[in-house]
């Protein structure tokens, strides 16, 4: 849920923003499914601050997963669930799928992120990953102004966020 300075930093090397998504789960997550997991989606925030389209983000990541259940993840197995079988939990399978599904089903940043918060569960954690993937895809002008505004400290956030865009060359 916390994943995006990774692919920011790595951004213009593959191999260790993979590596170091995982390792960045290991310290709170060590569970196979939680490392696989940010690792495909490390993989996804970095299509999607490549500039891709939505299909190329999350059904051709290229990423194979020794875990089973991120495996179908990474396949899109959930793309074609309804909502009422979209549940956004503590459970990494389950919050990553959900957030995916939140951003693929809307097109724009605030309601994949609305979408998201509104499915209940551990609303905070799906909407934070959803976020990312938003965020990353539309753009920072794509976040209503207003919630820029309410963010504690978001000057000191967005200086970080733009250094690491300026250091990888990420076109804000």
């Amino acid at each position: 849920m916390r994943l995006i300075p990774i692919p920011m930093y790595y951004f213009n090397d593959p191999d260790q923003l993979i590596h170091y998504a995982g390792e960045s789960s290991r310290t709170t997550h060590a569970a196979e499914e939680s490392i696989e997991a940010a690792k495909l989606f490390a993989r996804q925030l970095y299509l999607a601050l490549s500039g891709v389209d939505k299909d190329t983000i999350l059904f051709s990541s290229n990423y194979h997963s020794t875990a089973p259940k991120i495996a179908d993840i990474a396949s899109g197995a959930w793309r074609d669930k309804p909502e009422n079988l979209i549940y956004g939990s503590g459970y990494v399978v389950e919050s990553l799928e959900a957030a995916l599904w939140c951003f693929w089903s809307t097109n724009n940043f605030a309601s994949a992120v609305l979408r998201a918060a509104n499915l209940g569960g551990d609303a905070d954690t799906t909407a934070a990953i959803c976020g990312q993937i938003a965020g990353a895809f539309y753009g920072i002008n794509a976040i209503p102004a207003y919630w820029q505004d309410m963010i504690v400290m978001s000057s000191d956030i967005l200086s970080v966020a733009l250094n690491l865009c300026n250091r990888s060359k990420i076109v804000a």
